[in-house]
C-alpha cells in the first residue's frame, strides 16, 4: 500500500507540489534530537510546532530527584518520571566530539559553569539551552504539553491530539502534514528475565529510578549490567555498601572474582536464577544471598501516543520497518524519527538525521521508492540474522557502524562527513575508558586531538558549516 501525498493525487515520491509555506511539521519532544530538528526544518522553510511535556527543554538531561513509585519502572499505572540521570553523573565523551557542528560544545568563562572536559550532566542542559537561545528554538516550542495521540487522517495527513497541562481538559486537535518522533529511549526501562525474579524477596529496582546510592548503605548489592551507567553506579554504591556484586552476559577485558582496588566488589558470569529464600545463583554454580537486584539493562523504545496502522511496529526493541533508521517506508516522508541509534555519539548524528529529513520534506532533496526503501531495510535485518544478530540490536551502531552510517548521511545532506580528530576522539577514549575506569574523564592522552578540534571549530563558527549545507 502506497499512501496519498498529502495535498496532491500522485504517488511519486520525488514531486512534492505542495508550496513549502503550507507545508506544517509537528516535531515531538524538545530534547537534544527534538531542538535541533526544529532548527533544520525552520532552515528548510517549513513552518514547526515542537511538542514539550516537561515545563522546559532540554529533554532526558533535565535531571530530577524524583524517581517513580515503581523502582522497577514495569507498571503501567505508575507516574512516569522522563529523566534517567543519577546525581553524580558525567558525560561519557569529551564536550568536543559531543557537540553540534556548527555550535561546538565548548566550555563557559562563567563561575555558574562546569568548565571540565567531561562536565556533569548540568553543563549539557545549558549548552542545550544556549542552542536553543542562539538559533531562537523556544518560540516553536509548547512546553507543558503533553501528545496523547498521533494519527493518521484521510488525505494522508497526520492529527495530533495534545494538552497542555493545567489548562485544556480535553485534547485539541491539529492537522500536520509530516511528524517527526524525538520522544527519546531512556524512559521506558527494559528488566532482565530471570527465572524465579517474580518470587526473589528482596528489592528491585531500575537505574532509571537511581538517584543517590545512600538508600544502599550496608546492602548486598547485585546489579546486573556493564554499560559505562551500570560502571559508575557500580562504583558510587561500593563507597557505601557493605558488598556489590556485578553480573553481566558480557564483560570487556573482565576478570571474575574481587575487583582490583575495592574490598566489596565482584564480577560474576550472569545470573542463572533467583530463589525465593533470597538467593542469587550465577551460572558458574556460585551464589550469594542478597538485599537488591539493581538493573543497569537499558530501555526501550515506546510510543503510546503514535498510531501507524501497523506500518511501523517495536518487535524486542526493533523499530520498524525504517530505512536508514529514520523512515517507515509506506509512510515516508511523512513520518521519521530522529536518536534510535545507540552507543553512537548522539548530538551530531541528529543533526545529520534531521538535515535529511528536512531537506526531504522541503523537496531539496528525494527519496527512493517505496519499494527500493523496502529492499534495504529487508536486505540490512538479513545481514543481521545471518551474522547472529539478535534483533533488539538492531539499532546498535556501536564501534565504527555510527561513522559510515553518518558519512552516508551527510553524503546525502551535501554536508561534510565527521571529521577524523572526532572519530580519533571516540575511539582513544574508549580505549582510555577501559584502561582506566574510573578516572578516564580526568587522565587523557589525546591533546593533540583537542587542539585540532578547537581549530576546526574556529572555522566552523567563521564560515557557518551548517548553513552551507543548504547551499549544495
Amino acid at each position: 500500500m502506497k499512501l496519498p501525498i498529502p495535498g496532491t493525487t500522485t504517488t511519486a515520491i520525488g514531486h512534492l507540489p505542495m508550496p513549502l509555506a503550507s507545508r506544517h511539521v509537528a516535531v515531538i519532544g524538545a530534547g537534544a534530537a527534538g531542538l535541533v530538528t526544529a532548527r533544520e526544518l525552520r532552515r528548510e522553510g517549513l513552518s514547526v510546532v515542537v511538542f514539550e511535556g516537561a515545563d522546559q527543554v532540554g529533554g532526558t538531561w533535565v535531571y530530577t530527584p524524583k524517581v517513580e513509585s515503581d523502582p522497577l519502572g514495569l507498571s503501567p499505572i505508575r507516574a512516569t518520571v522522563n529523566s534517567s540521570l543519577y546525581r553524580s553523573l558525567r558525560t561519557n565523551l569529551p564536550r568536543e566530539c559531543m557537540g553540534f557542528r556548527d555550535f561546538p560544545f565548548v566550555s563557559r568563562d562563567d563561575p555558574d559553569r562546569d568548565p571540565r572536559r567531561f562536565p556533569g550532566h548540568r553543563e549539557v542542559l545549558m549548552y542545550l539551552k544556549d542552542f536553543t537561545r542562539e538559533f531562537g528554538i523556544a518560540e516553536l516550542v509548547r512546553l507543558e504539553t503533553e501528545v496523547l495521540r498521533v494519527g493518521l487522517v484521510e488525505g494522508s495527513k497526520w492529527k495530533v491530539i495534545s494538552r497542555r497541562r493545567g489548562r485544556d481538559e480535553t485534547g485539541v486537535d491539529e492537522i500536520f502534514d509530516a511528524v517527526v518522533v524525538c520522544n527519546g529511549h531512556f524512559t521506558e526501562p527494559r528488566v532482565a528475565e530471570i527465572p524465579g525474579m517474580s518470587k526473589w524477596p528482596g528489592k528491585q529496582i531500575h537505574s532509571h529510578n537511581y538517584r543517590v546510592p545512600e538508600p544502599f548503605r550496608d546492602q548486598i548489592v547485585v546489579l546486573i549490567g556493564s554499560s559505562a551507567s551500570a560502571v559508575d553506579i557500580s562504583r558510587e554504591i561500593a563507597d557505601v555498601a557493605k558488598e556489590v556484586h556485578i553480573a553481566a552476559r558480557t564483560f570487556v577485558d573482565g576478570t571474575f572474582g574481587k575487583q582490583a582496588g575495592y574490598d566489596n566488589m565482584w564480577l560474576h558470569p550472569m545470573i542463572e536464577s533467583v530463589r525465593e529464600d533470597g538467593t542469587i545463583h550465577f551460572q558458574d554454580g556460585s551464589f550469594i544471598l542478597a538485599d537488591v537486584i539493581l538493573h543497569c539493562t537499558g530501555y526501550k523504545y515506546d510510543f503510546p501516543f503514535l498510531e501507524t496502522d501497523g506500518f511501523v511496529t517495536v518487535d524486542d526493541n526493533r523499530v520498524g520497518p525504517l530505512y536508514k533508521d529514520i523512515f517507515p517506508p509506506v509512510l515516508a516522508p511523512w513520518l521519521s524519527f530522529v536518536g534510535l541509534p545507540w552507543k553512537v555519539i548522539p548530538f551530531p548524528m541528529f543533526e545529520l538525521q534531521s538535515k535529511w529529513i528536512a531537506g526531504v520534506l522541503s523537496n531539496r532533496l528525494t527519496l527512493p521508492s517505496q519499494q527500493e526503501m523496502m529492499e534495504d531495510v529487508e536486505a540490512f535485518y538479513s545481514s543481521l540474522e545471518v551474522s547472529g544478530t539478535p534483533k533488539r540490536y538492531t539499532h546498535n551502531m556501536g564501534g565504527g557502524t555510527q561513522f559510515e552510517y553518518n558519512a552516508w548521511l551527510a553524503a546525502h545532506c551535501g554536508c561534510p562527513a565527521d571529521e577524523e580528530w572526532r572519530k580519533q576522539m571516540y575511539y582513544s577514549t574508549s580505549k582510555n575508558r577501559h584502561a582506566r575506569p574510573g578516572s578516564y574523564r580526568d587522565e587523557w592522552e589525546d591533546h593533540h586531538l583537542v587542539l585540532q578540534a578547537h581549530e576546526d571549530f574556529i572555522n566552523y563558527t567563521s564560515n557557518g558549516v551548517s548553513d552551507r549545507c543548504l547551499s549544495q
